[in-house]
């Protein structure tokens, strides 16, 4: 692909819910930029951006995809974005070098939730928007409608630049209002006309509201306008991209995906008004503890951050990269301040799907695929040697769901453990953990399709095949009164035994203190090179479970008093019968279990409050307040058992129609209730 200046980039990223057409448009406008004869079908699996067989199978896409192409004198960086929440990771990573998001909203369904939820994300990080209502070909599409429920969600910046002709299957053409001419898609090319005249009347009041809110934007436009003058089109866009540059305005263009209806109109827009990575005109990066603002300068420094790393069993690494000053070019070597090391760029690819076709730069702005970098990983920057920064990326997800894997072939255990890492390297919001005490591998992700596809992949790409169960959950023991116990562990087989006798007292500690040993042997009843054997021992049956199985916590431990023999005492000797004293004194001391309790932090519309608090009181729950959050929402603040929040993620999103999100954390262990203790009493029996 020809290599264009900067200016005349376009990063455009594809947001909205699932099943709005993204993949669809991306067809498209390939298409209209001549890369493709006819676009391929998610139904059928043969689409550009989705080839993964996870998104095959599923007709959903699960990570992000770039679709460049040409178009008049601009390139045009196209990155599709999945629409399901489970992969909000992959939209941020995108939205990330964006320099424009494109909204695609569905005329039959309307706004949708993950629609709103993008769009805020897109608002978060000041990015420039610009909608397109897709499928106005379709059965009770409704253009009018999904105008109202757009200007309802997402305020007065709303401005439609296009008005459909006809409706449903009639649907044939666009008016456009800067110009005041029809394009219809009757015949093989698009030709231009006058505006229909059954649809003059509202072409010009809707025309007259764009105009005025276009000039609010200019002063001098504005004094003009008001004494007659109506600007022509030329100055309106002008006036326009300024407005939708500074995130002020957002143009509202219409079109079908399908049958290719307004597509060539939307490219053209985006080189028109869209901003290019120029428009952008500084990065923040760290450098020494500080932090800086750098130009993007294609003349500069060459600055590249990897914000996509693709895992190929067989190709290895890839990492996508944006350019963020200065000029890539193959051969180049380049540090990387995380890994501290240097990498050289043996050759520059532009990344169309899974094809790739070799650059011979990438300038400022650009995106492009390198392979084979050993030490990059998702968010590193790469810059010169002797100019070391790191620029700042998108924050990590936190991951909200988990489950339990171990491989189905014996052995595999490793194998599955470098699998899972190398799933991480293109899946920032994947994280694994091995938990020591109920010895499950747990993984933790965005939620059920998340997770599915993370076990397919580990199958597919790794011949890893894997079995699930829920995560268990980690209980703890401690006691309630002090007691005391003799430990006696003798054994004679003849020739040297075993003799060692420990008397020992437990008493119980503030909860979290953990475990206190104390020696309070005095005459030398037990010598004292055996006294850490009775702390080991004592140790060893803590970690190894106590009355109901579970590890025990918050004790301390008096050694007061014991026996020894010359010849037959040893280390064993006195571990053994430490362990067996302590157990002993523990079934005396009234032995209870302790749950893990989380600080769970919802934040929801306001209108779904009261489910949410009835909610969390039927999940054992106690509501420690609420507090007003962002755009009218409340943020309910509870401590909840561990156990009864697991799948808290699809309850929510279930309860809140995909509303609402959460973040949890451990706070403290608490007592189980005895109902509850005497389940897992019973459970704790049975094995």
């Amino acid at each position: 692909m020809n290599t264009v200046p900067s200016a005349k980039i376009r990063n455009v990223a594809l947001i909205g819910h699932g099943g709005a057409g993204k993949t669809t448009l991306a067809e498209a406008l390939l298409v209209a930029g001549g890369v493709l004869s006819r676009p391929g079908r998610t139904e059928d699996g043969t689409t550009v951006c989705d080839f993964e067989p996870e998104e095959v199978k599923r007709r959903i896409s699960v990570s992000l995809a770039l679709a460049p192409f040409l178009f008049e004198d601009c390139k045009i960086n196209v990155i599709d974005t999945p629409g399901y929440a489970d992969f909000i990771a992959e939209v941020e990573a995108g939205l990330s070098v964006a320099d424009l998001a494109v909204l695609v909203v569905s005329a039959v369904e309307g706004v949708e939730v993950q629609s709103e939820e993008t769009w805020r994300l897109a608002t978060d990080l000041g990015i420039p928007r610009l909608v397109f209502v897709n499928k106005l070909d379709r059965e009770r599409a409704d253009f009018e409608r999904t105008l109202d429920q757009l200007r309802e969600r997402f305020g007065s910046g709303i401005a439609p630049l296009e008005l459909p002709i006809g409706r449903e299957a009639e649907f044939n053409g666009i008016a456009d209002l800067l110009t005041d001419f029809a394009i219809t898609y009757s015949t093989a090319k698009p030709t231009t006309g006058p505006i229909p005249e059954n649809m003059s009347e509202l072409q010009q009041r809707v025309r007259e509201a764009l105009i005025e809110g276009i000039v609010v934007g200019d002063d001098e436009m504005m004094e003009r306008y008001l004494e007659g003058e109506v600007p022509s089109a030329e100055e309106l866009e002008a006036t326009l991209a300024k407005g939708v540059a500074s995130a002020s305005v957002f143009p509202v263009v219409c079109g079908s995906a399908l049958t290719g209806v307004g597509v060539d109109r939307l490219a053209s827009l985006i080189c028109e008004i869209g901003p290019s990575p120029l428009a952008r005109r500084s990065f923040t990066v760290q450098a020494g503890g500080n932090t800086m603002e750098l130009p993007r300068d294609p003349d500069g420094p060459p600055l590249a951050r990897v914000f996509k790393t693709i895992a190929d069993p067989f190709v290895g690494r890839i990492s996508l990269m944006n350019v963020l000053s200065g000029t890539l070019r193959p051969d180049m070597t380049l540090y990387d301040s995380r890994s501290h090391s240097e990498e050289k760029l043996h050759a520059l690819q532009v990344m169309r799907g899974k094809e790739t076709q070799p650059t011979s730069a990438a300038p400022a702005g650009d995106i492009v695929a390198v392979a084979k970098l050993s030490g990059v990983l998702t968010g590193d920057t790469l810059a010169p040697k002797n100019q070391p920064v790191v620029a700042e990326g998108p924050r990590l997800r936190t991951a909200v769901l988990s489950i339990a894997v171990h491989p189905k072939a014996k052995g595999d255990d490793d194998k599955l453990m470098t699998a899972i890492h190398r799933l991480q390297e293109e899946d920032t919001a994947l994280l694994v953990r091995r938990d020591d005490q109920t010895h499950q591998t747990v993984l933790s992700g965005m939620g059920d399709t998340h997770l599915q596809i993370v076990c397919e992949k580990l199958s597919r790409k790794f011949g890893v095949a894997v079995d699930t169960e829920p995560v268990r959950v980690p209980y703890r023991e401690t006691i309630t009164k002090s007691a005391e116990a003799e430990g006696k562990y003798k054994k004679q087989t003849g020739g040297h035994g075993q003799f060692g006798v420990a008397y020992l007292r437990v008493e119980p500690l503030e909860r979290g203190e953990g475990f206190a040993f104390v020696d309070a042997i005095v005459g030398g009843a037990i010598p004292r090179q055996f006294i850490p054997a009775v702390e080991k021992g004592v140790q060893e049956a803590m970690t190894m479970g106590g009355h109901f199985g579970y590890p025990v916590v918050d004790v301390r431990v008096t050694c007061y008093d014991g026996k020894y023999h010359t010849v037959d005492s040893s280390e064993m000797s006195f571990k053994m019968a430490a362990s067996l004293g302590f157990k002993e004194a523990l079934a005396a001391a009234g032995p209870v279990i302790l749950e893990p309790v989380s600080r769970l932090e919802v934040t929801v519309p306001a209108a779904y409050q009261g489910d949410i608090l009835g909610d969390l009181n039927s999940r054992r729950g106690r509501v420690l307040g609420t507090e007003a959050g962002e755009r009218g929402e409340q943020v309910v603040i509870a401590l909840v058992p561990a156990s009864e929040i697991q799948r808290y993620a699809t309850d929510l999103r279930s309860l809140t129609g995909g509303r609402g999100r959460f973040v949890v954390r451990h706070d403290h262990h608490e007592v189980v209730p005895a109902p509850i203790a005497d389940r897992l009493a019973k459970q704790a029996a049975e094995t």
